[in-house]
């Protein structure tokens, strides 16, 4: 110390004699609360390093840090460096976020990492996402490090990060990889008007052309059904009916109740009721195993549809549906009511073909 700083404390000291000075320190008291996620570092601590000071703390306590003046420096680093960190973790949720948000509607391809319960956990590149046990196609079975092809069907935002709800079982997975496969899809020649799904056993989708020269079930099933059959490699051993729509509410529902033939179907489009007739060999097939294949249909077209076989119906005595111009039909006659669609059937075939029939809808 140089003579003059000497001075400054005593004006009798001189070069030679040491000089005794008594440090001062500051202290202030900083008052934080307990929290599970620290977002300002300043204000608040978490419930680890509250419980450095006492293993009494718990969420929402209010802890009191005493600190000096040496620590002002190395806090405020601190502070700043915590304020830095939290900036960059809320950036890089939001770039997720914005980056899922974009995918939404769209098939991803992800990596099974674990099992929580039966929901899976998938490792979709910057983040995870949980695909639900109900979301999930039954029978299917994955191990940790498969390759997994999900629909991104919903992303919200949520405090801890995006929240991505990824789905198998969606009709919208079906139109996805059907617009994979189909490039008439993604050219807009070929649309895809309508799809109801039973995931695991049976799909049923209406297909519209908008050129006169391209047969939109056609252009779906591909040459010896490659396109359809790619698909199906994707879902396994559910089946899939690519039935052509039709504005014309009759025939839509016709062609819905594929592969069962029809012989009249009465619409009431104002009430979405419809009445339907099938030949008697027909009726199981119309109907389906348990329902299903009349309740894929009713849910294509939007109709309530009551299916009744020809030998009920004239039992009925025509009151369910008049066949008489059906019937005018067969005898080579012009039908007298236009309000109703007939569809001129073929001859019943034998019962050889008839069991094939059926144990197609098996």
């Amino acid at each position: 110390m140089t003579l003059d700083e000497a001075h400054e404390y005593d004006g009798s000291y001189k070069v030679g004699d040491t000089v005794n000075i008594e440090i001062k320190t500051t202290h202030r008291v900083e008052q934080k609360k307990v929290v599970e996620e620290v977002s300002n570092s300043q204000k608040q601590i978490s419930i680890e390093e509250a419980r450095e000071y006492s293993p009494s703390y718990k969420l929402g306590d209010t802890v009191q840090i005493e600190s000096d003046s040496v620590d002002f420096g190395r806090i405020a680093a601190k502070d700043a460096r915590d304020t830095i960190m939290q900036k960059l973790k809320e950036d890089e949720k939001a770039s997720i976020y914005e980056e899922f948000k974009a995918k939404e509607g769209t098939i991803v391809t992800g990596v099974v990492e674990r099992f929580v319960g039966k929901n899976i956990s998938i490792n979709l590149g910057r983040t995870d996402a949980m695909l639900m046990e109900s979301e999930q196609i039954k029978g299917e079975h994955y191990e940790p490090t498969d390759r997994i092809r999900v629909l991104i069907l919903e992303v919200s935002e949520d405090r801890h990060g995006p929240r991505i709800r990824l789905s198998r079982t969606h009709p919208d997975f079906i139109r996805c990889l059907f617009t994979e496969e189909v490039s008439e899809i993604r050219d807009g020649i070929v649309e895809i008007k309508a799809i109801s799904r039973e995931a695991g056993n049976r799909t049923k989708m209406a297909v519209y052309s908008n050129d006169p020269d391209v047969d939109p079930v056609g252009a779906c099933v591909g040459m010896n059904g490659s396109r359809v059959n790619a698909v199906v490699s994707e879902i396994g051993k559910e089946k899939i009916d690519i039935v052509e729509w039709s504005d014309n509410a009759a025939s839509f529902i016709e062609n819905a109740l594929a592969p069962a033939k029809v012989i009249a179907v009465v619409a009431d489009s104002d009430e979405k009721k419809a009445r339907v007739v099938v030949p008697d060999y027909q009726l199981s097939l119309a109907i389906g195993r348990e329902g299903q294949n009349a309740r894929l249909a009713a849910r294509l077209t939007g109709f309530r549809i009551d299916i009744k076989s020809e030998t009920q119906n004239n039992e009925l005595g025509g009151e369910f549906v008049d066949l008489s111009d059906y019937y005018r039909m067969l005898n080579g006659e012009e039908p007298a009511d236009d309000d109703e669609d007939f569809i001129d059937d073929e001859e019943e075939p034998a019962d050889e073909e008839a069991e094939e029939a059926s144990d197609s809808e098996e």
